[in-house]
């Protein structure tokens, strides 16, 4: 396998205000813009030609990865005028693979943060002769998710979406967004209209007799579509729990990237990552969290398991847990931000103006 399509195309409203100016794969985690860490897993795993299937705020992707030769990739870019669904964005760009149509090509989600063994995935693929592969997990609560049963050699059953009752949930298996298709299956998908994956391109191939194959792999899984799971994941990065050869430091309790200023009696723990130009003062605690570029934590604040936005300030004795402020906004200083707030791009919130707790 030397090629795959990266589908990047989504707009991510879930990850709203971090997503306002930044497509999803672009937001930073752990140091630089998520997909890059998955463009240098797969180039790890031997792929070295991958196409990116983009569409919102397309134009930012290639002005910051060109042609992908510094990671050592050659990198198209093809971009949806209108929504296509992951099977039709799939589709749109098959004209730019260069496969055989017998060839294994890798099929990968934007939004997903894994130690799946892409290899192993192939392997699994070519052994078995399948038509198309599928990487799943298992997970405790699988009703956000598609299910995905086998029978004793891993070949898929059924797809069923999102069950809601215990009858439903016939298996902890769920589809994890890694693929490996047949070239010539890619050909079959409809073409220039809205398409998925899930609800339609999978059950369709396996009506038809279609050979499905699933390979369970339980390393780290982690869907980034909310900001909480996104701050969980870049943490995890640093923290070395979830594996990147793109972490652009060694890992440990904290990232702090070149040019940050961070105050000597300032703590810094739990995977929390501090962006270039960001400036974090004087006592202030921040546990677990991501800190973008030039944002300010000032002296005496205490930031937990939340993301602070580029040039965002957060005043002092400010304390947040569990927060996302947009990019440029300001925190007054002596707020409670908590469980799950977010405050958009620009705003600014007046000094003592939101609090959990007394004045005392």
């Amino acid at each position: 396998m030397t090629e795959a399509i990266l589908l990047v195309g989504g707009k991510g409203t879930r990850l709203r205000p971090l997503t306002v100016h930044t497509p999803k794969p672009m937001v930073p985690a752990a140091g630089v813009p998520f997909l890059t860490h998955q463009l240098a897993r797969a180039k790890a795993a031997g792929v070295d030609h991958i196409v990116l299937a983009t569409s919102y705020l397309a134009e930012v992707f290639e002005p910051y990865f060109g042609d992908g030769s510094s990671l050592g990739l050659h990198l198209e870019y093809v971009t949806e005028t209108e929504p296509l669904g992951t099977g039709g964005a799939i589709r749109n760009v098959a004209s730019r693979l260069r496969s055989g149509p017998d060839d294994p090509v890798l099929i990968f989600n934007g939004d997903i943060l894994t130690g799946l063994d892409i290899r192993a995935l192939v392997a699994t693929h070519q052994s078995t002769g399948a038509d198309v592969s599928l990487h799943l997990t298992k997970v405790d609560d699988p009703r956000a998710y598609g299910l995905v049963p086998t029978d004793g050699n891993g070949r898929v059953l059924a797809f069923l979406e999102k069950p809601q009752t215990p009858e439903e949930i016939v298996t902890d298996q769920i589809n994890a967004g890694a693929y490996v298709f047949r070239r010539s299956v890619i050909d079959t998908i409809p073409e220039g209209r809205p398409v998925s994956v899930e609800r339609e391109t999978f059950p369709s191939l396996l009506a038809s007799g279609a050979h499905l194959q699933g390979m369970v792999d339980s390393t780290y899984w982690l869907d980034l579509g909310t900001p909480q799971a996104f701050v969980r994941g870049s943490a995890d990065l640093v923290l070395g729990r979830a594996p990147s050869p793109a972490v652009p430091g060694r890992c440990g309790d904290q990232l702090v990237l070149p040019s940050a200023q961070v105050a000597t009696d300032a703590k810094l723990t739990g995977g929390t990552v501090v962006g270039a130009g960001a400036v974090v003062g004087d006592g202030a605690r921040v546990d677990g969290s991501t800190v973008l570029a030039d944002a300010v934590i000032e002296p005496g604040a205490v930031v937990t398991d939340s993301l602070v936005g580029t040039g965002a300030r957060i005043g002092a004795r400010s304390v947040l847990t569990g927060a996302v402020i947009g990019d440029r906004a300001t925190i007054g200083e002596d707020n409670e931000l908590r469980d799950g707030v977010r405050v958009w791009c620009d705003a600014r919130l007046p000094a003592g103006a939101v609090r959990f707790s007394s004045d005392q």
